[in-house]
């Protein structure tokens, strides 16, 4: 295969909704350009693209899948990603390492809210987008209205270069008015005829060339001024300035295409292929340290490594970018990421789906993979000697839904950990806590559908059953005015016995809150005199800030260490719920030793015993988690969410309107989230999305509180 330099070298995401027809679109592209002797199809389970078991069990793109094309002498390299926002991350990570977004609608459908999600992530990226039209040939294909929803959902940068003829079941023809030719088909598709424009097209193809040719001269001001002078533009002015205007994102260009007949695919490759920005028109990257790295084929040999899996038959192939230099079989490189360690390159591919091809080389700016690396993983960079270069990590949205994981034979607990930890690596979404708090392995993920992929996979590919169970809420514990306690642990049983006696006062910590000189309970009056004061952050958290206040040296300072132990042990597991506590103050003003039987256990129980005693004196109230949601739905949709997020005690913070869609932000109670995936997908028939994100710890209403302490209380005695 020939060595593509950097200046002919293209990288295109192909995103859009599910049932838009990227893996049918991809096909067609890998035939048309000879890597494919023969088309799949999704139905048959025999695509490039779509090649793993769990895709073809179910009939739809789970992962991103990395193809190149060899057109015009260029190499383009595309990545086709899924289409369910449950499964974002490949789109994010293909926009990451790619220079151009390609977004497919399907015509009978429109403007879908994955077509508006991922246009939002090439949009936070600042990657150029071409629209593409496809299944213009369905009998309720409506291409004017999708225009329009274009149109009024990104504005007037969206350009049309062509239109169809005869949309619905006798689609076999569009304008193209860059090129102002009629591409014409036979029923099968493929190579098409080239014909003039007929007459009764001809106005309308000059009024829509005439607007295409005023968008590209206004990324150019030679472009322009000859515009104005001459009122024309030849062919190559106008890719000139298309380009141009792709990279600022000044242009949303519009194609048609009927991909499953091959219609147009020939001709959009064409585009990419002469207009598209090369990988050296583009921004460069920039390192964690904030230098531009250009992608120059005489700098050091730096490697991005973007995405891992385990493919059948093969096991662990990386995927990475050239991000500087250039790469050859058998490399010695340094994983600058992990510690130096040493990885060599016995092979690199070029890879379409399943199909890799073997070669010798890549430069900067190209993607490849290669096989057999010993401690490389996703967001690694490897350089060769002397290169220092290091790339940041690919950011990933927030998880949106969450479950308990566990293997149903308690034996095979190990496997899963490993296999979970391997199905992060090739899915960053996916991640696994084991979290010491609950007491349960929590898994993290995008939604239902994609937790439920994942259990597929574990169950049939590692043969390792598992099941899901609702998990544990991460409740807090706190106290809201001062209280004071002692507590006496003694204990003689033959010899040296146990004594110690901690007389304590607790109260809600407030940074920056000063702490009184005196306390009075029932009339009593206490001095306290800060002789120490330890502070602790803690882990989950808030603060505990304990006072060392011990006059005449009732308690010795040796003694202290114990106590704090003593009140941590309170804190990991709260009186009320045995929830974490946090944001408390306690003042250890007086107790009693003995001279022979205190020792460090005695007042470590003691300080536990006295603290608890005092936190439930003190109006303790439980905390609980509230994030941030952020709702997009549909118009007609907007009532039933309404209700619904009324249900969960959903505190609405803002609305706007945005194209057709609404756009809701609410906090909400972890606790009435747990569904909330699965069932905004059936409130609006699939076509609403939701990106969450932790907010704060608020007051439990006390009822839900009453109830959490009943159910902690229920289940001590259980285990009396």
């Amino acid at each position: 295969m020939k060595v593509y330099q950097s200046n002919e070298i293209k990288n295109i995401s192909l995103l859009g909704n599910s049932g838009s027809g990227k893996t049918t679109l991809v096909e067609a592209m890998l035939y048309e350009s000879g890597v494919l002797k023969r088309r799949g199809t999704v139905e048959a389970g025999n695509t490039a693209s779509d090649y793993f078991p769990v895709e073809q069990e179910y009939g739809y793109s789970v992962f991103s899948t990395v193809m190149h094309v060899e057109w015009l002498n260029k190499k383009l390299n595309i990545i086709d990603c899924p289409g369910s926002d449950d499964f974002v991350g490949g789109v994010i990570t293909s926009l990451n390492v790619t220079d151009q977004a390609l977004i497919l609608l399907n015509t009978q459908y429109g403007v879908e809210v994955g077509t508006q999600n991922h246009f939002r992530y090439a949009e936070q990226l600042r990657k150029p987008v071409i629209f593409v039209a496809n299944q213009l040939d369905t009998e309720k294909s409506d291409y004017d209205k999708l225009v329009e929803q274009l149109r009024d959902n990104f504005g007037p940068k969206v350009t049309l270069v062509q239109y169809p003829l005869n949309v619905g079941p006798d689609f076999n023809a569009v304008i193209d008015v860059l090129l102002m030719k009629m591409y014409r088909w036979k029923p099968e598709g493929g190579q098409p005829e080239i014909l003039p424009i007929p007459e009764s097209e001809m106005a309308k193809a000059k009024e829509l060339h005439g607007m295409l040719v005023e968008a590209a001269a206004e990324n150019d001001e030679s472009l322009m001024e000859k515009f104005f002078d001459q009122g024309a533009l030849t062919e190559d002015e106008l890719r000139t300035g298309i380009r141009k205007g792709l990279i600022t994102r000044d242009i949303f260009p519009v194609f048609c295409v009927c991909a499953g007949r091959s219609m147009g695919v020939r001709r959009l490759m064409e585009f990419l292929g002469n207009v598209v920005p090369f990988v050296d028109d583009m921004p460069k990257p920039v390192t964690t340290e904030g230098v531009e790295i250009a992608p120059d084929i005489n700098g050091p040999t730096s490697l991005f490594v973007f995405k891992t899996s385990v493919e059948p038959h093969i096991g662990e192939v990386y995927y990475f970018k050239v991000m500087s230099g250039k790469v050859h079989e058998g490399d010695d490189l340094t994983n600058v990421s992990r510690n130096e360690g040493k990885e060599r390159l016995s092979q690199i591919f070029c890879v379409a789906g399943q199909t890799r091809t073997k070669v010798e080389e890549l430069v900067a700016g190209d993607i490849g993979a290669t096989v057999k690396l010993k401690d490389t993983r996703t967001g690694n960079t490897l350089n060769a000697k002397d290169c220092t270069y290091q790339f940041p990590s690919i950011k990933y949205p927030e998880p949106k839904y969450r479950r308990a994981i566990k293997a149903v034979n308690e034996g095979e607990d190990e496997k899963l950990n490993a296999v979970l930890t391997r199905m992060h690596e090739e899915d960053p979404t996916w991640i696994v806590e084991q979290s010491k708090e609950l007491r349960q392995t929590i898994l993290y993920g995008q939604g239902e559908f994609h937790l439920r992929t994942l259990k597929w996979r574990v169950e049939n590919n590692d043969k390792v059953q598992i099941e899901f169970l609702e998990p544990r809420i991460p409740y807090r514990e706190t106290i809201t005015r001062a209280a004071r306690a002692d507590y006496r642990h003694k204990k003689q049983s033959g010899g040296a016995g146990q004594f110690g006696e901690v007389h304590l006062i607790v109260e809600p910590y407030v940074e920056g809150e000063p702490m009184p000189e005196t306390y009075k309970f029932n009339g009593q009056e206490f001095k306290v005199n800060a002789r120490d004061v330890q502070e602790v952050n803690l882990e989950w958290g808030g603060k505990l800030v304990m006072v060392n206040s011990i006059v005449g040296g009732a308690i010795d300072a040796r003694f202290m260490p114990a106590i704090m132990k003593g009140l941590m042990d309170r804190m990991e597991q709260g009186p009320l719920t045995g929830s974490y506590a946090r944001d408390v103050r306690v003042i250890v003003y007086d107790g009693k030793m003995h001279p022979v039987d205190s020792n460090e256990i005695s007042f470590r129980l003691a300080g536990r015993n006295a603290f608890a005693d005092a936190f439930k004196q003190a109006n303790p109230k439980v905390l609980e988690p509230v994030y941030d949601l952020d709702v997009m739905v549909p118009s007609d949709r907007m009532g039933d969410v309404m209700g619904d997020l009324q249900g969960r005690r959903a505190i609405i913070m803002g609305m706007s309107s945005e194209h057709g869609f609404e756009h809701l932000t609410a906090k909400v109670p972890l606790k009435e989230l747990s569904n909330y995936s699965t069932a905004l997908s059936s409130l609006s028939g699939g076509r609403a999305s939701f990106s969450m994100k932790f907010a704060s710890y608020e007051l439990c209403p006390s009822d839900v509180q009453t109830a959490l302490i009943k159910e902690f209380e229920a289940q001590d005695v259980d285990k009396e």
